[in-house]
């Protein structure tokens, strides 16, 4: 319990601090005492609720979740958008635009940059600006080809993010999911496939998206996934999948058949590449990010408020 003197100090110093603007050591000078006793004064007054601190500004909540995720999962960063009163689709497209501008600042220096596919990347790559990096080289870290949403397969995707930054691109001629482990067996061991999968091991940054193979999944869409491989799936316990590498509830890399046809580059071999940049939004997608995260696939997280919010609390 303060006194009233103990308490008007308090009031006094605070208001020379926030209101006009006095540095520490003026307010000292003014009060005869030393510069860490007016700041062991401000620490007290807020702790007493006499000073309580807003950040008036819509992008404040965003600020607190992503460092909340930073600290709940050891994330090197958070990019939290705010998306009230947008669309799924704008949320969508403000989610890519988020990545776009990340991955943009973070390429100094970078050589080799990975990439898989999905909606997600696909609004990252759309939203990505026109840059000079003729020395950078994308690299598709699961196959791409076939009929079905071309315009999300990685090679496509790789090709369009490297004529958007004037670089190179390599090309994994290979579905994602071959119909039998025997057909993956002879692709993989072909020189061309194998060398961009040994290229995909050693790139320094990954673009990846994070996808629930039971809810709304885009693998189901293009008819990778058919209703008896779900419940096959769903009997296995998967929670997630990244790059079509389907996880479970520990995160652990699932032994069922269809991860043994997917021509791409495993989980375990992704946690080795320096940093992973996951890009996600849907609430669908909270219990495949959580376990994503709790497993450390990811060092960056792009997401929208909505769905890290339920991260934070799900995870408490």
């Amino acid at each position: 319990m303060v006194n009233w003197d103990e308490r008007r100090l308090l009031v006094k110093a605070a208001n020379l601090y926030y209101f006009d603007g006095w540095t520490q050591a003026q307010i000292a000078k003014k009060m005869s005492v030393s510069r860490p006793v007016i700041s062991k004064m401000l620490n007290r007054a807020r702790e007493l609720g006499i000073v309580e601190i807003y950040i008036k500004d819509e992008n404040a909540h965003t600020a607190t979740l992503e460092h909340k995720l930073e600290n709940l999962f050891g994330l090197k960063e958070a990019v939290v958008v705010p998306t009230s009163g947008l669309t799924p689709e704008m949320v969508k497209r403000s989610v890519g635009k988020a990545a776009a501008y990340y991955v943009s600042k973070h390429l100094d220096g970078i050589k080799s940059l990975g990439i898989s596919w999905g909606t997600a990347l696909y609004s990252m790559v759309n939203e990505y600006p026109y840059e000079q990096r003729s020395d950078l080289n994308i690299v598709p870290l699961v196959g791409g080809m076939g009929r079905k949403l071309v315009n999300i397969h990685s090679n496509l995707l790789a090709y369009q993010l490297a004529q958007k930054v004037n670089g190179t691109c390599s090309y994994l001629y290979a579905p994602a999911m071959v119909e039998s482990e025997e057909l993956k067996q002879r692709l993989i061991e072909s020189e061309d496939i194998a060398n961009v999968l040994a290229e995909g091991r050693q790139v320094e940054m990954a673009l990846v998206g994070i996808g629930n193979p039971l809810l709304n999944s885009t693998m189901s869409t293009m008819e990778y996934l058919k209703e008896e491989d779900l419940v096959s799936l769903r009997k296995s316990g998967v929670v997630g999948d990244i790059g079509s590498r389907f996880f479970d509830m520990v995160g652990d890399q699932i032994t069922h058949p269809l991860n043994d046809r997917v021509i791409g580059i495993t989980l375990d071999e992704l946690k080795d590449i320096p940093e992973v940049v996951g890009v996600a939004e849907g609430s669908h997608k909270v219990e495949s990010l959580l376990i994503a995260l709790k497993s450390n696939y990811l060092n960056v997280l792009i997401v929208d408020d909505s769905t890290a919010q339920s991260l934070v609390n799900d995870h408490i």
